[in-house]
């Protein structure tokens, strides 16, 4: 079976080769550390080794319990969470569905998510949706106050509750939460919800393959073990044994790193593959709350080609040139389509004529990279085999591990998120929160 592949050779006219390889005692020290919990965010390391440390019987209660949703017939499945809470499962969810509708599973259900923002008109016209539909809710929070879901379930949560009654409600909601405090864990118990167990050392972002992730994404219809067994796989390509020169993890933390010492401190993800959107989100999270801090680390960004040639594309050509790029690139699609003869010929593509409409876009991805290159875009080649549960799973352990070792080497916490407190401050401020009674007169005078 096929890998995903790095390649960076077109990064090497910017940086090189002997300037990566001076990262290898460095990187392997820190990927020792990650297994061996050495270093700072030692308490948040669960991620390392959870592929491999998933057991059958966590696996089986997964499925056993997407089982038993599923035979009430749902329509739709509302996810609610915020941030490492929904990103991982709609990323994964999205990229396995049909551009046009995750309904592609046999008697699988609409997964939709809310909580992941305070729009009213988001809330109204979910809730418009759901009328006269059979769903069920998966709620998702370690502490059950966060803002935006706490906020939505409570609406969602009256709503069911009224739709079926306070039993069969609570047979329709699945709640993933800390295994022993917290409100949300509270509220569970009172109620009889069926629980699932954020853990304590796993943080959101890194979150997907705990059930955080895996609920949604079994309840879509989607296969978890095959998930697992491609980060499981990964887990051991990218084991400290694995010598840097053969590890791909470490080589990406290195050449991001050895990129951003030379000025460049844009990272764009790239795909050609609309259905890598909500990837690209995840990605987004995982590096940009990661190394985002202490005034360091490389600003994560992304586009969806060719769509964003048409709007970005200027501007990565020919602007400020502070910018590199990893592309993610799709080796074998799942469809045939052949560009057709047209005797007109009227929009001059007969010379494509016989073609598949993927050798395009394959084309288009080359001469991009090429034409960037060029322009002065270093660019960073991540070959996928295919979009399947097993290549995702590899591809989440792939960036996360690089992520670690890449926020050592900025000699940073990746672990940790302090910088996300100072909006919440603000807004229970100024929604006068019981208990910031100072920071509302803070802030008020500030507003002044």
């Amino acid at each position: 079976m096929e890998n995903i592949a790095l390649n960076f050779n077109r990064a090497l006219g910017f940086i090189s080769q002997e300037s990566v390889d001076s990262y290898k005692t460095q990187a392997e020290k820190y990927n020792l550390a990650l297994h061996e919990k050495t270093l700072r965010g030692n308490d948040f390391l669960g991620w390392v080794n959870l592929p491999s440390s998933i057991s059958e019987e966590h696996i089986v209660d997964v499925e056993n319990t997407a089982k038993k949703l599923l035979a009430k017939k749902l329509d739709i499945l509302v996810v609610v969470g915020i941030g490492g809470s929904y990103l991982g499962a709609k990323a994964v969810i999205d990229a396995l569905s049909s551009n046009f509708s995750n309904f592609v599973k046999g008697d699988a259900p609409h997964v939709i998510f809310a909580g992941q923002n305070i729009s009213e008109d988001y809330l109204a016209e979910l809730r418009q949706l759901l009328q006269g539909k059979e769903y069920g809710i998966v709620i998702i929070s370690k502490s059950g106050t966060t803002t935006e879901p706490a906020l939505a379930f409570r609406v969602l949560k009256k709503d069911i509750e009224e739709k079926y009654g306070k039993d069969e409600a609570g047979n329709r909601i699945i709640a993933v939460t800390d295994a022993s405090k917290g409100a949300l864990r509270q509220l569970a118990t009172e109620e009889g919800y069926k629980t699932f167990v954020i853990p304590d050392d796993v943080g959101g972002r890194f979150s997907v393959l705990t059930p955080v992730g895996l609920i949604a994404i079994a309840c879509a219809g989607f296969d978890i073990r095959q998930l697992i067994q491609g980060a499981k796989d990964m887990e051991a390509q990218t084991s400290p044994e694995v010598k840097f020169e053969d590890n791909i993890a470490a080589q990406y933390a290195a050449v991001r790193n050895e990129l951003y010492k030379d000025g460049k401190k844009i990272e764009i993800l790239v795909n050609y593959n609309p259905k890598l959107h909500y990837f690209a989100e995840w990605w987004k999270q995982l590096y940009g709350e990661s190394e985002g801090k202490e005034g360091k680390g490389i600003y994560p960004s992304s586009v969806d080609f060719s769509s964003d040639l048409h709007s970005m594309g200027q501007y990565i050509q020919e602007g400020e040139r502070t910018l590199f790029e990893t592309v993610l690139s799709i080796k074998n699609v799942d469809n045939t389509v052949v560009v057709p003869n047209d005797e007109a010929n009227l929009d001059n593509l007969n010379f494509l004529a016989g073609k598949r409409v993927d050798e395009v876009n394959k084309m288009a991805e080359l001469g991009t990279a090429l034409a960037h290159v060029d322009g002065g875009v270093p660019n960073i080649h991540v070959e996928v085999p295919q979009i399947s549960e097993y290549y995702l799973g590899q591809l989440i352990y792939f960036f996360e591990k690089a992520c670690g070792i890449s926020g050592y080497m900025l000699e940073v916490n990746p672990f940790n998120q302090p910088g996300v407190e100072a909006y919440k401050k603000n807004m229970f401020a100024l929604l006068e929160k019981p208990g910031f009674e100072e920071e509302t007169k803070k802030i008020k005078e500030k507003l002044k």
